[in-house]
């Protein structure tokens, strides 16, 4: 009975070295996944700054997926691709804004993924040719679209700049 039972007993422990191995493997390629998503989220925030500092519309609303939702301070929501390029063009004839990101919190799950991050810079308001300071804490929350990630939501507030 010895005999049998130690075979036995180093094919459990092979299985289980193999399984255990076999979750490793997968729990690195899913590391290693979620990496690339986030790196591909934080150049999708920097493309989204190059549209705001630039006033570029057509860039922003781009980022977005085709029924996002863009929801500024104190302006109603825009619903969908030709809402959100309206609301963009509109803001770019009141203000040309000079911000940074920085980029708190990203969180990825599946084809989804959100992001908390804040901004400082600057804002020209146009009818009053005058620059003040700009600070605001944002949420984003992105899907995955065809491979690509696009803003599905976003949301901000003002905070008070910082000296």
């Amino acid at each position: 009975m010895k005999k049998f039972i130690t075979p036995v007993l180093a094919l459990t422990l092979l299985g289980a070295c193999a399984d255990n191995q076999s979750a490793l493997s997968n729990t690195k390629t899913l590391e290693i996944m979620q990496k690339q998503d986030k790196e591909a989220i934080e150049a999708l925030l920097q493309t989204y700054k190059k549209s705001l500092n630039t006033a570029d519309a057509h860039l922003a609303q781009r980022l977005y997926t085709k029924d996002g939702i863009f929801m500024p301070t104190e302006a109603p929501s825009a619903i969908g691709a030709e809402n959100i390029l309206k609301a963009y063009e509109f803001i770019f004839t009141q203000i040309h804004l000079s911000i940074e990101f920085y980029v708190e919190e990203i969180v990825v799950e599946g084809d989804w993924a959100f992001a908390v991050t804040s901004s400082k810079g600057t804002t020209l308001i146009h009818a009053l040719d005058e620059t003040v300071p700009e600070a605001n804490r944002e949420l984003f929350v992105f899907e995955k679209v065809n491979g690509e990630w696009k803003i599905a939501r976003y949301m901000f507030n003002k905070t008070e700049p910082k000296s």
